[in-house]
């Protein structure tokens, strides 16, 4: 059995609206170890709900006392994975994923989201949680079911790129709000660090597709993961992140322009069945709009998403 490791939700334990290569780790583990990790809610005192008692205490402290960057995402971590270095790739084996509070926030921000021109009041709403049932209650009495997954999971981005804002995603993961990243998936990301740094925030208890109106559920989540580090020169080495539920293969793209991610998405759809099978990129390309599923994951973050989903068995 691997060693297991839990990193609270903290002020010590997470940053405010970035990631950046310099951030020193919170935790050190080896390849195959276990790690479960605490998370707040993205935002500010803004979107709390009136019932302050519901809050947790140390979510309130990280408000007052963490120096927010240039996002809204609270992100716990890093994790330091003995051994990884440039070039590698982290597995990332998402085993569980909980909804780790009572209420959730959906708003709406001036001249953010898809239609920006077209609601340009701030309202937020707070849908309760029944935790017993795994549903969020609208405050209009609809009944949702839960689907909870951290829309940030990154390693540290590159060091010449500095400081990165927290809502773009971009090759080292980040803010893909790719809601196939639930408990029973695995997520393939690039080391660009050593280290690899890995961290994670930004939970949702449930989204759609698009996430058009900037966010989805936003909650506090507790997550647990199995880091297992392969090394370059026996996986190979590839430039963005990718992922696998128990029934697919998830391949992504990710542009300021949505017809660019979904090239992106496209291209590393059919490197991924030509590396895998006999197929040339003509038939690859063929199969690829007859048997793959390509979805927008979001438009909102800067960068808008697009991602593939390859059935299983269908060519290996």
């Amino acid at each position: 059995m691997s060693k297991r490791h839990e990193i609270p939700a903290t002020h010590e334990s997470m940053v405010w609206g970035y990631l950046d290569s310099t951030t020193p780790p919170v935790l050190e583990i080896a390849s195959g170890e276990t790690v479960t990790l605490h998370s707040f809610p993205a935002g500010g005192k803004e979107t709390l709900p009136e019932d302050r008692s519901i809050v947790p205490p140390a979510y309130l402290t990280a408000l007052d006392t963490m120096i927010q960057g240039p996002g809204p995402h609270f992100i716990t971590g890093p994790v330091y994975v003995k051994g990884a270095q440039p070039g590698d790739t982290l597995q990332v084996d998402i085993l569980d994923v909980k909804v780790s509070q009572d209420w959730g926030f959906v708003s709406i921000l001036p001249l953010l989201g898809t239609l920006p021109d077209e609601f340009t009041d701030y309202e937020t709403i707070h849908p309760k949680v029944d935790h017993d049932r795994q549903v969020c209650i609208m405050p209009w009495g609809t009944e949702i079911a839960l689907d909870p997954f951290f829309g940030i999971v990154a390693t540290a981005p590159p060091p010449a790129w500095g400081r990165c804002g927290s809502p773009v995603p971009r090759s080292f993961g980040g803010n893909m709000d790719n809601k196939e990243l639930v408990a029973g998936s695995t997520l393939y990301l690039p080391v660009w660090v050593p280290g690899a740094n890995f961290s994670v925030g930004d939970g949702h208890g449930r989204q759609g597709d698009g996430e058009v109106c900037v966010n989805a559920l936003e909650m506090g989540l507790t997550g647990t993961f199995t880091f297992v580090l392969h090394k370059a020169a026996d996986f190979g080495a590839f430039a963005w992140p990718r992922a696998e539920t128990p029934n697919h293969y998830v391949l992504m793209g990710f542009n300021e322009d949505l017809d660019l991610a979904m090239k992106q998405a496209l291209r590393q759809t059919i490197d991924f069945i030509t590396a895998r099978s006999s197929l040339t990129r003509v038939q690859a390309y063929q199969f690829c709009s007859l048997a793959v599923d390509f979805r927008v994951t979001q438009t909102v973050n800067g960068e808008k998403g697009v991602h593939a989903l390859l059935k299983k068995g269908l060519l290996f």
